[in-house]
C-alpha cells in the first residue's frame, strides 16, 4: 500500500466521479456566481465487533491527501498557472504521508439498491463481513465533501485541514460538492466474517482492515499523529454516548 511512483500532475477533461458546474444566480437583489462541483452521495459504516469489543475501520492511501502534503511542503511542483499537460512530479515523499484512518464507506451509484443494500455490500467487500440488511442500524446523514474523489488540486488543499496528521480542523463540503453521505451502525461478531475483505483489486482498490480496541478508541480519535476522517471522530463520539452506556450495564 505505502509505495506510489511514475506521479504526474495533469487535466481532469473528464471523470465518472466529479462534474463541474458554474451558477450564476441573484441573491436579495446582488447579481452571484459559484462554482461548484457535483459528486455522488455516499454511505459510510461505525462496525463494532462484539465479539473482541472492537471497531473495525479501513486504512488506505488517498490521492488527494497525499497531493495536498506535497504541495504543502514542495510548492514549486504546483506553481505552474496552467496544467494543460501531464506534469511529471518527484517522488519527494513518502506514499504512508497519503493513508488515512477511515469508516468502511462508498458511494451511491446504484440507484436500483437502497442505501441500507449499498452500505451492506460495502461492508462485505471492504471488511470481510456479511451483515443482515435488518440489523443496519442508521444514525443521521450530512452534507460532506468527498475527499476520496478531489482531483483539482487548489480545491483538495483548501480542505486539506481535516486530513493531514499535522492539523485536525473539520472541512465541510457545502462549498464545493453539497454531496450527502448517510452514516450507519453496524455489529457484527467473529462468525459472521465471510471473506478478508481489502475492497475490490478490480476496481483499484488496496485496502487494509484495522481494528481499534473500544478501551483505545478515544486515544486514537484525538491523536493527530492516527490522520483520519471527521466520520471516525463523529461515530465514535456517538457510540459513546449511544451505545458505551448499554454494554457497561450489561
Amino acid at each position: 500500500m505505502e509505495s506510489v511512483e511514475d506521479l504526474s500532475l495533469g487535466p481532469c477533461t473528464a471523470s465518472q466521479y466529479l462534474r463541474p458546474f458554474r451558477l450564476r444566480y441573484r441573491q436579495n437583489g446582488i447579481s452571484k456566481i459559484w462554482d461548484f462541483m457535483r459528486s455522488h452521495d455516499s454511505v459510510s459504516i461505525l462496525i463494532f465487533n462484539t465479539s473482541r469489543q472492537c471497531f473495525v475501520v479501513v486504512k488506505q492511501f488517498r490521492p488527494a491527501v497525499y497531493m495536498c502534503e506535497m504541495e504543502q511542503k514542495c510548492p514549486q511542483n504546483f506553481e505552474r498557472k496552467k496544467q494543460e499537460t501531464w506534469n511529471p512530479l518527484p517522488n519527494s515523499l513518502p506514499a504512508s504521508v497519503g493513508v488515512t484512518y477511515e469508516l468502511c464507506a462508498g458511494i451511491v451509484d446504484k440507484p436500483e439498491l437502497s442505501l441500507e443494500e449499498i452500505a451492506c455490500r460495502e461492508i462485505l467487500e471492504e471488511c470481510g463481513y456479511e451483515v443482515p440488511l435488518a440489523t443496519l442500524k442508521r444514525i443521521t446523514s450530512y452534507s460532506k465533501e468527498d475527499y476520496s474523489q478531489v482531483e483539482n488540486i487548489q480545491d483538495c488543499c483548501q480542505c486539506s485541514q481535516e486530513w493531514t496528521s499535522s492539523k485536525s480542523t473539520p472541512r465541510s463540503g457545502v462549498g464545493v460538492t453539497g454531496s450527502k453521505q448517510t452514516l450507519f451502525y453496524a455489529e457484527v461478531t467473529d462468525e459472521m466474517k465471510a471473506s478478508e475483505g481489502g475492497g475490490q483489486p478490480e476496481e483499484g482498490e488496496l485496502i487494509e482492515v484495522v481494528e481499534i480496541p473500544l478501551k483505545d478508541s478515544m486515544d486514537f480519535a484525538y491523536n493527530e499523529s492516527f490522520p483520519k476522517t471527521m466520520g471516525v471522530i463523529f461515530s465514535f463520539m456517538w457510540f459513546q454516548t449511544n451505545v458505551a452506556p448499554n454494554l457497561l450495564e450489561n
